[in-house]
């Protein structure tokens, strides 16, 4: 935990009001999440790393607020877990907060389900940060649907004030309605920052059972009647959408067009109307389920609704079912708007039919920069000498996990084949190699393997699978900040325990100078037939770097 120790971060950021002696402290919006949280009240977060959702969980480990209450804050090893220690401590009565990115929460989707049906006792908020345009991701999913498919709210703040408020707020409304809350931002709001004004600190809940001791009890005859309990509150849930001070209706002047802006895109929209007003009226959304009557009175207003929405077009299509004269809709379903990649005032001027300045063409000069491993990175050595081992049979599979080391599908390297979702390159190995594939290699990072990856081998084990396993230990969670790993120093246990031979759990040091060697053991566990690991354990640069600079602050 690379923050560790820097309590001066929170003194760097404030704003000083003398007119009514207030302070702002200036947040990132993932960081106003967790501002919210602390001061809402929470005993505990859990989380695993995922951009744009990191920096959460990492304001939390080094507030002094949080310090000093003792607030649970240590990394999980997947979000699943997150999500379930999370539910066990409201099932103790207590606040938690769960975050995680897009993609996490199809990690976490088994508990979370699961408990919208049981409820919560304690307050829970799940934050995911979704990432639309796919800076650091495999898709752009849009977390509101799990909401919808959970029928429980979904909250969706423009700005970094609102985040804040709507995590505070948020944790209230979990307890009011005993059921878990989703809290969604996008990349766009985790990365920048505002002033955040924040309310007073709540103290934590004491220790408190549930009332109904079965209540986390998912025996069908119970489920059967905890279910219909959900969906009785969906009535109070829409409601509650429906007078949240959260949704507003903003008259306009001009019939012609009603806009409804739906979290952040209220900000696109304004950019537009440097002059503060806006002709049109405008429904601002931040609470899900949809206001029908909002968006109703809108409908009567207008002519037309323009949706700008992040993500998939959720409100643009349930508008269907809500206008009986067939009012026009307009949104990225119908090429309005982008129907991929997230949204950007100029893309709303262009549906608004304002005129857009374009800028000057990049120069031909001007190189691109893709992303690449760092120099001296021992990925680097380990897939130089992979692909030297490979080539010398002629054939062969690489099937590649999500980390860094991803990157070695590109230019010079092109070690790698596939690259799906957390811990597929060790099941992709394994299929590829029961459909016989020979070699198939599984190359996954340390931090994914305790993630995702240890199912997968156990699987190999079972069946006596022909998958060369690399473990690419590099004591880090080093894509999204080098975050210590849940692996470090127990993958050779790990291996083991699942059944892996001894014989065959291989260490090997990837560097320049031990090419020969590792070329050599890779080459012995090409040949052999069962399962083999290859751990290459070498530190993160990086992390490295990180840590020398903050010892040498710190005057150690």
């Amino acid at each position: 935990m690379f923050l560790q120790g820097r309590k001066d971060i929170f003194d760097c950021f404030r704003i000083s009001d003398k007119s009514d002696c207030m302070q702002k402290n200036l947040l990132l919006g993932a960081e106003a999440i967790a501002q919210g949280a602390i001061d809402g009240g929470i005993s505990g977060v859990y989380a695993y790393p995922g951009t744009p959702s990191t920096e959460i969980t990492e304001y939390i480990q080094v507030n002094p607020e949080a310090l000093r209450r003792g607030i649970h804050r240590t990394w999980s090893v997947n979000e699943k877990t997150a999500y379930e220690a999370a539910l066990g401590m409201s099932y103790a009565g207590k606040k938690s907060l769960v975050c995680m990115k897009h993609v996490g929460l199809n990690v976490a989707a088994d508990p979370f389900m699961n408990s919208c049906v049981t409820g919560v006792n304690g307050g829970l908020v799940l934050a995911v940060a979704d990432d639309p345009s796919m800076h650091s991701s495999q898709n752009e999913q849009d977390s509101r649907f799990y909401g919808k498919f959970g029928m429980v709210p979904v909250l969706e703040p423009s700005n970094q004030q609102e985040t804040y408020d709507r995590t505070y707020e948020g944790l209230e409304l979990s307890e009011k309605l005993k059921l878990p809350v989703v809290l969604r931002i996008t990349t766009r709001l985790a990365h920048s920052r505002s002033g955040v004004v924040s309310r007073p600190l709540k103290e934590e809940n004491q220790l408190l059972f549930p009332a109904n001791p079965k209540q986390f009890l998912l025996l069908p005859a119970f489920a059967r009647r905890y279910y219909q309990n959900l969906l009785s509150k969906q009535e109070e849930i829409v409601r509650l959408s429906e007078q949240s001070p959260w949704n507003r209706l903003l008259p306009g002047t001009d019939s012609a067009l009603g806009i409804i802006c739906c979290g952040l895109t209220y900000n696109y929209l304004m950019e537009n109307f440097r002059e503060g007003h806006c002709p049109y009226s405008v429904l601002k959304i931040t609470q899900y389920p949809l206001p029908a009557s909002l968006v109703r009175n809108l409908e009567a207003s207008c002519e037309e609704i323009l949706v700008l929405e992040e993500g998939f077009p959720l409100v643009e299509e349930q508008l269907a079912s809500f206008f009986g004269k067939g009012t026009p809709v307009w949104g990225r379903l119908n090429g309005k708007l982008p129907r991929a990649g997230e949204l950007n005032p100029d893309h709303v001027a262009r549906a608004l039919g304002k005129s857009v300045h374009e800028g000057f063409p990049v120069p031909s000069l001007v190189a691109g920069r893709p992303p690449a491993l760092c120099q001296g990175c021992g990925h680097q050595d380990l897939y130089f000498a992979l692909n030297e081992a490979i080539e010398s049979i002629g054939h062969g599979r690489v099937f590649s996990d999500i980390g860094c080391y991803t990157l070695g599908a590109l230019q010079p390297y092109d070690s790698i084949d596939t690259c799906v979702d957390m811990g597929a390159s060790v099941t992709m190995a394994k299929g590829a190699a029961d459909a016989g594939i020979q070699p198939a290699f599984a190359v996954i990072g340390d931090s994914t393997f305790t993630h995702s990856g240890i199912t997968g081998l156990l699987d190999c084990v079972i069946e006596k699978s022909n998958v060369n396993v690399i473990v690419l230990d590099n004591e880090a969670v080093a894509m999204t900040g080098g975050q210590d790993s849940s692996a470090r120093g127990r993958i050779e246990d790990i291996c083991a325990g699942v059944g892996v031979s001894e014989d065959h759990i291989r260490v090997v040091v990837p560097l320049k100078k031990n090419h020969a060697q590792m070329v050599s053991v890779i080459r012995q566990e090409m040949e052999y037939q069962g399962v083999s690991v290859i751990i290459a354990r070498r530190p993160c640069l990086q992390k490295l770097a990180r840590e020398k600079r903050e010892k040498a602050r710190q005057g150690e």
